[in-house]
C-alpha cells in the first residue's frame, strides 16, 4: 500500500548517488530491486523514487535557478576562499555568462599555464549550451584544468569578457601559447586580449575541414564529364588516384616541412590539383597559425590541438542540454573534476 511505502535515509542516499553518477531512475530502481531480492522487498516503487528526486530538485531551486547558483558559489567560497567566480549581466540584468575557477585551477595555472587550449565544442550544437574549458598539461603531461565557463552565446563580446575575466583571475598572466578552433569571433577576441600570446589553430579541426572541402575535390566536374563522355574511365581513375593524395599532401604541409620555401612549393603544387581553391586560399592566409615551418620558435609542449578537452567534455555532455539545471550541472562538473584529478 502507498501509505506503507517509505524511502529510508540510506535508500535516499543511494537514489541520489545513482542520479549524481548519471544512472537513469529506471535502471537505478531495477538495480536496487536486484540487490534486495525483488521489488516487494525494496519498500518503494519507481514512481516513489522519481517523486523523491523531484522534491530534491525543488529544494535545490528554492531561490530560483539564479539564486541557487549564487548560493552554490557562495558555499564554495566559504569552503575555500580561493574559489572565484564572475558573472556578466545583459541589459535586462539577467545573468548571461559565467566563469569560475577553484583553488587547484589557480595553482595549476601558476605552474603550468604556459600552453593553454580553449574549446567550446558544444556551442556548435543547438541542443547544448556553449560550455568552454581552459586546459593545459602538468609536469607529467596529464591534462589539467585552468577554468571553465558557461556562455549565453559565442559572439566576440562574450569571448572578450571571458578572456579578460580569465586573465584577471590569474593575476594578468598571459599564456605563451593558446590554441583554439577556427572560430572567427573567438580569434578576434584573442587578438584583442591575449596580446602577448601566440595564437595557434587546432590541427584536428583544420583536418576535419580539409576532409570536408578537399574530398572529393572534383565530384561535380566528374559527373558532368560522365554525361558528356562515357569513354574516359581511365582518365577519371587517374584523377581519383590523384585526389586521394590531396589530404596526404595537406597533412604534409601542416606537419612535414620545417623550411618555409619547401612548404610554399608543396602548397603551390597542391593548389594546382584543386579546381575550387576558396577554402585553401582562406586557410593559407592563416598559415602562421598551423604550419610547422612557421611554428619553429613557438613554445607549445608538443600540443597542436584542442583535443585535450574531448574526453573531459564527453563526461559532461548529457548535463548541458538547453533545459539543464544549472546547479546540478555545477555539482556534476565539480565531481567530474575531482575524478579527473585522481585519475
Amino acid at each position: 500500500m502507498a501509505s506503507q511505502r517509505k524511502i529510508s535515509e540510506v535508500q535516499a542516499f543511494e537514489i541520489e548517488a545513482a542520479e549524481d553518477s548519471g544512472i537513469m531512475p529506471k535502471a537505478a530502481h531495477e538495480l536496487a530491486c536486484r540487490r534486495v531480492g525483488g521489488p516487494f522487498n525494496l519498500g518503494y516503487t519507481c514512481r516513489d523514487q522519481k517523486n523523491h528526486l523531484r522534491s530534491k530538485r525543488q529544494r535545490e531551486l528554492a531561490f530560483g535557478q539564479a539564486g541557487s547558483m549564487l548560493k552554490y558559489f557562495h558555499d564554495k567560497i566559504l569552503e575555500n576562499p580561493s574559489f572565484q567566480y564572475e558573472l556578466q549581466y545583459d541589459c535586462e540584468e539577467h545573468i548571461s555568462n559565467i566563469f569560475w575557477v577553484d583553488a587547484k585551477m589557480v595553482l595549476d595555472y601558476a605552474h603550468f599555464g604556459d600552453v593553454v587550449t580553449f574549446d567550446t565544442t558544444f556551442g556548435t550544437n543547438k541542443e547544448y549550451r556553449p560550455f568552454g574549458v581552459f586546459l593545459g598539461l602538468n609536469q607529467f603531461r596529464e591534462t589539467t584544468i585552468f577554468g571553465a565557463a558557461l556562455l549565453f552565446d559565442e559572439t566576440c563580446d562574450s569571448f572578450v569578457w571571458l578572456f579578460e575575466t580569465f586573465l584577471a583571475t590569474h593575476n594578468g598572466r598571459q599564456p605563451r601559447t593558446i590554441y583554439t578552433d577556427q572560430d572567427a569571433a573567438m580569434g578576434k577576441a584573442i587578438g584583442k586580449i591575449f596580446t602577448e600570446s601566440y595564437h595557434g589553430l587546432c590541427t584536428f579541426h583544420i583536418m576535419q575541414n580539409a576532409v570536408k572541402h578537399l574530398s572529393p575535390l572534383k565530384g561535380e566536374e566528374k559527373n558532368e564529364r560522365k554525361e558528356k563522355d562515357e569513354g574516359k574511365e581511365e582518365e577519371e581513375e587517374e584523377e581519383e588516384q590523384e585526389e586521394s593524395h590531396i589530404l596526404t599532401d595537406f597533412s604534409e604541409c601542416m606537419y612535414g616541412y620545417e623550411d618555409k620555401a619547401e612548404f610554399q612549393e608543396a602548397f603551390d603544387n597542391m593548389r594546382h590539383k584543386v579546381h575550387k581553391q576558396t577554402w585553401l586560399d582562406s586557410i593559407y592566409k592563416l598559415k602562421e597559425k598551423w604550419a610547422k615551418c612557421y611554428m619553429r620558435e613557438v613554445f607549445n609542449l608538443g600540443v597542436r590541438s584542442t583535443q585535450l578537452s574531448e574526453s573531459f567534455n564527453n563526461s559532461l555532455k548529457n548535463h548541458l542540454k538547453s533545459d539543464f539545471h544549472i546547479v546540478r550541472f555545477l555539482m556534476h562538473f565539480e565531481r567530474t573534476v575531482e575524478l579527473w584529478n585522481v585519475q
